[in-house]
């Protein structure tokens, strides 16, 4: 129902900046929420952040708050995160995923109903 494809991973310098783009396809795809997921290497996958259908409601997990925004342009079915002073840390895959229901707080990852396969972000010290 729902086909994700991330885009705009790379290679950066700490304190340098990277927008990822998620291309999503669908009939209904306008309705869902997306989120953003990350998974460094020997680590758990782990939330990003999250926009609701309309672009109304944002979630960011602590580590990213202030550094990252998420945006959605329904026109055009993308979801972007655009990363900002980017650190070490944040290297990782990093995942979109959407998902049916639209509370964003209460959503887990196994909310999320439809995954794409990932791009990589490597932040360099």
């Amino acid at each position: 129902q729902v086909q994700l494809v991330e885009s705009g991973g790379g290679l950066v310098q700490a304190g340098g900046s990277l927008r990822l783009a998620c291309a999503a396809s669908g009939r209904t795809v306008s309705s869902y929420t997306v989120g953003w997921f990350r998974q460094a290497p020997w680590k758990e996958r782990a939330f990003v952040a999250a926009i609701n259908w309309s672009g109304r409601s944002t979630l960011y997990a602590d580590s990213v708050k202030a550094r990252f925004t998420i945006s959605r342009d329904n026109a055009k079915n993308m979801v972007y995160l655009q990363m900002n002073s980017l650190k070490p840390e944040d290297t990782a895959v990093y995942y979109c995923a959407a998902s049916p229901f639209s509370d964003l707080r209460s959503l887990s990852m196994n909310g999320y109903d439809y995954w794409g396969q990932g791009t990589q972000v490597t932040v360099s010290s």
